[in-house]
């Protein structure tokens, strides 16, 4: 009760309930461009957050986050191309229902659906992040270099169809965070005799250049979008009969997207392909899915709404992001000097409500913006690929170098985009090698500081009982994703 007491009270006004608004309008415009997901929507803004406060920047980046899910749908629905990965389940009906001519209705069911998924996955935010942080208290120096190697044995299961390509990202984040000073003896690293290295290689460029340039790099080669027209999109809201309905699907959606949030490597996009199946799965009327069914949009809409609020609990009491949005939103915090997990509710816990208070309205906000900026979304889907690109690039260049003014950040980013697409084109999943560079420096203060303590007595990482068992689960995930990927394919075989 008094967790909800305190989100109450830190319901936004003025500068951070602007900064809300703000986030919602270009979450659902970038959700509107096809190929650009949310977490790219969120790391063009990062270098903007620098100078704001810190529950304003982090309520913006939220709720960009929240928007984008709901714009995400618009072309997916008006065109048939999903404007974010989560889209694509709605792509199936939803492109359906506007060519029958109830294109507007389809949206409607989008906008409250995803109204509904959002509230109800951050009550779930709010009940279970801060007795989660309480838990994790008792961690020591080993503990916490456990918790962290936890953290990277999640890239087993971030690796998609290989994990030898998920291991050798995860490799090159962690060789990116040895770069700059020694956390122990202060001598340099890797530095190349720079000294703009010598506090080594934010993770937030990192960010900006996997998830923003090698976007737009991969833009330039992939074919134009089709074009939305205006007829038949005037948004229609769901009717009481229409919400008797959408009550099964959307109760499907929020279940499996709390799970789907929760699982590291989940995301918007499992939970909504699942959510869909289960839906028509339970559903009095499975004939007409795949043919224009109300309830195969509401149920994945709903659940990857859902996700943009439970993806944040572990990220927020462990300090591991589970997706790439949550890892972009990880890099705001670390921006303002801020680091999620155990200690983040005693150190700065208004910044936390700050943020609660924040996504309660975003998800507001999408309703009331979402009726009004569908006219803009079409307009700017119509515009040529080239000219949205350049533009998008002109904000992550200009945004970099003015935080810093540094020249290196600027080359570090665009080289990141660079080898991002290069990653792309081998098949290589991104958000390992993103764990790898924000958790590196998290594992290997604390080993060393652990050794300290014990005068190089490995035994200490057995000894304490938290780091034991987070060492323990470590291994169990690693070894269930190996058995995943290797062994149970071959017994299919034989």
């Amino acid at each position: 009760m008094d967790t909800i007491l305190s989100v109450v009270g830190a319901l936004p006004g003025g500068w951070t309930l602007l900064a809300a608004l703000a986030g919602v309008i270009w979450g659902i415009l970038g959700g509107a461009m096809p190929g650009l997901s949310p977490s790219v929507a969120m790391a063009l803004l990062l270098p903007l957050t620098y100078g704001m406060d810190p529950t304003a920047a982090l309520t913006m980046l939220a709720s960009v986050y929240v928007g984008a899910e709901y714009g995400g749908s618009i072309p997916a629905i008006l065109i048939k191309t999903p404007g974010t990965n989560a889209a694509a389940a709605t792509t199936i009906d939803g492109y359906e229902l506007a060519r029958q001519g109830r294109a507007g209705e389809a949206l409607g069911i989008s906008l409250m659906a995803g109204f509904v998924g959002g509230m109800f996955g951050l009550a779930m935010l709010v009940l279970a992040t801060e007795p989660m942080a309480a838990v994790a208290l008792a961690f020591t120096p080993p503990a916490y270099c456990a918790l962290g190697i936890l953290g990277l044995s999640v890239i087993a299961s971030l690796s998609g169809r290989s994990l030898l390509k998920g291991l050798i990202a995860g490799i090159l984040g962690l060789m990116i965070a040895t770069v700059g000073t020694d956390p122990v003896s202060g001598v340099s690293r890797f530095t190349f005799g720079s000294p703009d290295l010598l506090s080594g290689i934010r993770p937030i460029l990192v960010m900006v250049g996997l998830f923003a340039v090698t976007e737009m790099l991969s833009q330039i080669s992939a074919p134009a979008w089709d074009k939305a027209n205006r007829r038949d999109t005037r948004l229609k809201l769901p009717s009481l009969s229409m919400w008797r309905r959408l009550w099964k699907s959307q109760v499907i959606g929020c279940v499996i997207g709390t799970f789907e949030g929760l699982t590291p490597g989940g995301g918007g996009s499992i939970a909504a392909f699942i959510s869909y199946n289960e839906a028509r799965r339970w559903s009095s009327k499975p004939e007409e899915f795949g043919k224009g069914s109300v309830e195969g949009v509401a149920a994945p809409e709903c659940a990857n709404n859902v996700v943009t609020a439970t993806a944040l609990i572990p990220m927020l009491s462990l300090g591991i992001p589970g997706s790439n949005s949550a890892a972009v939103l990880l890099g705001g915090f670390l921006i303002h000097g801020l680091i999620p997990g155990p200690m983040l509710f005693q150190k700065a816990p208004e910044v936390v409500y700050g943020l609660y208070g924040g996504l309660f309205a975003a998800n507001v906000l999408m309703v009331l913006v979402g009726l009004v900026i569908l006219t803009p979304c079409i307009w700017l889907v119509n515009r040529p690929k080239p000219y949205l690109i350049a533009f998008i690039l002109a904000i992550v260049v200009s945004g970099v170098y003015a935080t810093d003014t540094s020249l290196t950040d600027l080359w570090v980013v665009l080289g990141m985009g660079v080898v991002g697409y290069g990653m792309r084109w081998v098949g290589m999943p991104v958000l390992p090698l993103v764990l790898g560079a924000v958790l590196g420096f998290m594992v290997e203060s604390n080993y060393r500081r652990s050794l300290v303590l014990a005068r190089g007595d490995h035994s200490i990482f057995l000894q304490d009982p938290v780091s034991l068992g987070l060492l323990v689960a470590a291994v169990a995930l690693t070894a269930y994703s190996v058995w995943r990927e290797y062994l149970k394919p071959r017994s299919k075989d034989a």
